[in-house]
Order: C-alpha cells, then structure tokens, then sequence
C-alpha cells in the first residue's frame, strides 16, 4: 500500500475566468469531445463539462493537462464507481 502511495502524484488544478483550466495527478484522459471531458486522476474520475471543450496540452507522463473552452461544472466520482457502471451497462446489452 505504501508502494502505490509514493508514486502517487498530487492532485492540483487551477482554473481561470472558466475560460482556461490545468490539471495535474492525471492518470489517464478516457474521453473527451467539445461538451464533457472526462479524465481518471489520483482522486478519482473527473468529469468537465463545458462548451466548445479542448486539450491543448497533455503530458501522461508527467500527469499533467491543460484545457479551454467554457467550463461549467466539475464532478467527481470514485474510479471503482466508474467500472462498475461501465459493467452493468455493457451485461446489460449483452444479455
């Protein structure tokens, strides 16, 4: 447990007049198009939703992105609940 927490890099973002945001602690970038982006960091999944949305700058290895566009909301959910949704909706088509 010690071990995944020293790699853990810290969680920050900044965001700016709700024009322009930076991230940091992200793991991965899992979707995104201009309405909602959605990004698992070391606090959970993070969803942006906003209009006319982009990355301008992603660095996974340094855990690190930058967005623009107009942000409207932030949420956060827990990464278990994620797959858990992902899950259920994929048994549910397949059954």
């Amino acid at each position: 447990m010690e071990e995944k927490t020293a790699n853990k890099k810290t969680h920050k973002l900044l965001i700016s007049s709700r024009k322009t945001g930076s991230f940091s602690g992200v793991v991965d970038v899992l979707s995104f198009d201009v309405a909602e982006i959605l990004l698992e960091t070391e606090e959970g999944m993070l969803l942006i939703k906003g209009d006319d949305l982009h990355v301008n700058r992603l660095s996974l290895e340094k855990g690190e992105v930058d967005i623009e566009g107009k942000i409207d909301s932030l949420a956060y959910s827990e990464v278990k609940d994620y797959g858990k949704q992902a899950e259920s909706f994929f048994g549910r088509l397949f059954k």
